[in-house]
């Protein structure tokens, strides 16, 4: 995976159940190979997963390079952890990572992010949209 000349998957697509596994396991990869670009690991994007399976950065990516970044064994390695939560919780984790708006210290990087990439859609309000439209796709 090299993100200096593609995109990771969409923080919207999931596996195991919950979102932004699939662009974790893109970018871990890609940290693993050197080829992260201008993307960041174990930051505010992947933190709250990391704390809803219940590991660290560092675990995690011993786990995928184990797993040969695979997406299927890691989903299958995931499943447990993501089961030992309820169907509701699992679904409240979905809807807040999916509402996840810039705070206080990220909006002004977040509105000059939106003027470059969506001048005109001062609908875009959260991070999974801006992202998916600084990528390239629908939102």
């Amino acid at each position: 995976m090299d993100l200096t000349k593609e995109f990771p998957r969409s923080p919207n697509d999931m596996l195991a159940g919950i979102v932004s596994l699939p662009r974790m396991i893109d970018k871990t990869q890609a940290d693993d190979q050197g080829t992260l670009g201008e993307y960041d690991v174990d930051c505010p994007h992947d933190k709250p997963v990391l704390a809803f399976l219940g590991v660290d950065y560092p675990t995690f990516k011993a786990k995928l390079k184990e797993l040969k970044f695979d997406t299927n064994a890691v989903g299958a390695w995931a499943k447990p952890l993501v089961d030992k939560y309820s169907a509701a919780e699992i679904a409240a984790f979905n809807e807040s990572r999916r509402a996840w708006a810039p705070d206080g210290h990220s909006q002004q990087y977040f509105d000059k992010l939106r003027t470059q990439v969506a001048p005109n859609r001062p609908d875009v309000k959260t991070w999974f949209t801006l992202l998916d439209l600084e990528e390239k796709r629908a939102a």
